[in-house]
């Protein structure tokens, strides 16, 4: 899955990624990534990183030869408004917290995943963990929002978090740690 890229109908080949890709007044809005081609050629769909990106990790690239990303330490099922009936959440939205790994930064902050297994439809979730609905003050409405706007901090960063733990709502600091590829 790719995400936060620019969609673009310029001619993208095999070969010319790295260019700029240019809006009509010249300006630079991105750099050229990548090609939807089930023949290898243009089809007229290319992908392109953002230059707002691009600028934010051109200095890791350069420096360290990888861009750094921040690591929670948490699994999680997105909130939908059934699932919060269900399990009857009090919040319709933000993520649910299933597990936490041991020693992360969100076991260093006391984040707590879910303490008993329910089955809700064809999925059995631990729940009872902590629901996280906002970052920094932003609201978290689908898991993928939750990825989108931890992606946005670097590792080291301090963020808060807005937990909904029972009926209470809380906020909680972690200092983030950087996830580590396979």
């Amino acid at each position: 899955v790719m995400e936060n890229l620019i969609q673009t109908d310029a001619a993208i080949n095999p070969g010319n990624s790295g260019g700029p890709l240019l809006n009509s007044n010249g300006e630079v809005i991105g750099i050229n990534t990548a090609i939807f081609s089930p023949s290898g050629g243009s089809v007229g769909i290319g992908f392109a990183i953002p230059i707002n990106i691009a600028k934010r990790i051109i200095p890791d690239l350069i420096q360290r030869g990888y861009v750094p990303y921040p690591w929670l330490g948490v699994s999680y099922f997105p909130i939908t408004p059934g699932l919060a009936d269900a399990l009857n959440l009090g919040v319709d939205r933000g993520v649910l917290v299933l597990d936490v790994v041991p020693n992360s930064p969100a076991d260093r902050a006391g984040i707590r995943g879910g303490n008993r297994l329910v089955q809700v439809g064809n999925v059995f979730l631990p729940i009872g963990g902590d629901v996280i609905t906002a970052i920094n003050g932003e609201p978290i409405v689908s898991s993928k929002e939750f990825s989108r706007v931890l992606n946005n901090y670097r590792p080291g960063d301090v963020i808060r978090l807005k937990i909904l733990r029972g009926r209470r709502l809380i906020e909680l600091r972690v200092r983030l740690g950087e996830r580590r590829t396979p």
